[in-house]
């Protein structure tokens, strides 16, 4: 199955090395490609991409507020959120509107094709870099729910970053029944993301906080989509 991903990005070079390096990789097919939110929005309507690449400061719309239009609209389509920059808030607020991984742009070529795929079959991608800076800023939720012994083992994995399918094999359910077990326990903590679910389990001692990055250092060939 080919993976269908949106690239939203206003600097040029940045689109034409991720189209480049995504391109070498003959289970991904970049269908479009934009210079700002609005358009990005736009396009993920249009197109109904798999993954939406999109950098979180570009002008007209910013990637924050588009990846929380997209995941609200078009709850099936995955973003990976991109940024050059550490800032904290900002990283945050993609978390918080749904982006399933999270790149720095010197993120190596093959980290950068795994991450999209890993995105589409509906695992967080978070580097570790990320992570440390993002736990400082992570709350616990103000009076969640209490999550049933199936919910905890099913937020267990996805914190894990194991995608629907193989959480319903280990579990022996139905992906539909994943996908709904998922909307309750994000309901029942008052998050918005699977990434920040992922982060309450770091918080409540259900995996450790290296277990939840699934970005591995360089991949074997080494090369870099982009140099900043």
């Amino acid at each position: 199955m080919t993976v269908r991903v949106l690239i939203a990005d206003d600097h040029a070079v940045v689109r034409q090395g991720l189209r480049m390096f995504l391109g070498l990789d003959h289970e991904i097919t970049v269908v479009g490609e934009t210079t700002n939110g609005r358009e990005a929005v736009r396009l993920a309507r249009e197109l109904s991409p798999d993954v939406v690449l999109m950098d979180l400061l570009m002008p007209v719309m910013d990637g924050v507020s588009a990846t929380a239009a997209i995941r609200r609209d078009l709850p099936e389509v995955e973003v990976v959120a991109l940024t050059s920059a550490m800032d904290d808030a900002v990283m945050m607020g993609a978390v918080r509107a749904g982006a399933i991984g999270f790149l720095l742009k010197n993120v190596e070529a093959d980290e950068l094709r795994q991450a999209v795929k890993a995105a589409a079959a509906g695992q967080i991608q978070v580097t570790p870099a990320v992570v440390s800076r993002l736990m400082g800023q992570v709350r616990d939720p103000s009076g969640p729910e209490r999550l049933t012994e199936r919910e905890t083992e099913v937020l267990t994995m996805l914190a894990l970053g194991k995608a629907n399918k193989e959480i319903a094999h280990d579990l022996r359910i139905g992906q539909q029944t994943v996908k709904t077990y998922v909307s309750h326990i994000l309901n029942k903590l008052g998050v918005h993301s699977r990434t920040q679910a992922a982060m309450y389990a770091v918080q409540s001692g259900l995996v450790q906080a290296g277990e939840l990055t699934q970005a591995h250092g360089p991949g074997p060939s080494g090369e870099r989509w982009w140099s900043s």
